[in-house]
């Protein structure tokens, strides 16, 4: 059996990082995957969905160091779902991507080189950050 999810993204937020009694760390950020289509009037349509993701220990403590919103990065881990509480004692359920790997990627301009010089472009592209969906600090149970 294979549970495996790989994402390509940007991230939504920077991480947070909670520290377990056990000094375990742990991550939690967002990543927006986004695809381009053309809807049925042949006009070009963005769909985007927010993957949240879930980093332990050493891999955490890289997230926290290295990641930050809007970069763009490779995750690599497998689909969880969990069950918990809120505040009201309401059931509630959570669906995640468990890192265990994650790589920063960097976006390069189009050409990388400029005008007929041959010289390297050494301007570095930036990928807009999109806003992460507004979350009510009561339902996390993070």
């Amino acid at each position: 059996m294979i549970n495996k999810v790989i994402l390509i993204g940007n991230l939504g937020r920077d991480p947070e990082v909670r520290r377990l009694e056990s000094g375990a760390a742990v991550a939690k950020f967002s990543v927006a995957t986004s695809e381009s289509y053309k809807d049925k009037n042949d006009e070009w349509q963005k769909s985007t969905e927010w993957h949240d993701v879930v980093c332990w220990r050493n891999l955490a403590e890289r997230a926290e160091r290295d990641l930050k919103k809007g970069s763009l990065v490779y995750v690599e881990g497998k689909l969880t779902h969990r069950k918990w509480q809120d505040k009201e004692g309401n059931d509630r359920y959570t669906t995640e991507v468990l890192a265990n790997t994650f790589r920063m990627m960097e976006k390069r301009e189009a050409s990388a080189f400029q005008g007929a010089s041959g010289t390297p472009n050494q301007e570095k592209a930036t990928t807009p950050a999109t806003p992460a969906p507004a979350e009510g600090d009561d339902d996390l149970p993070f």
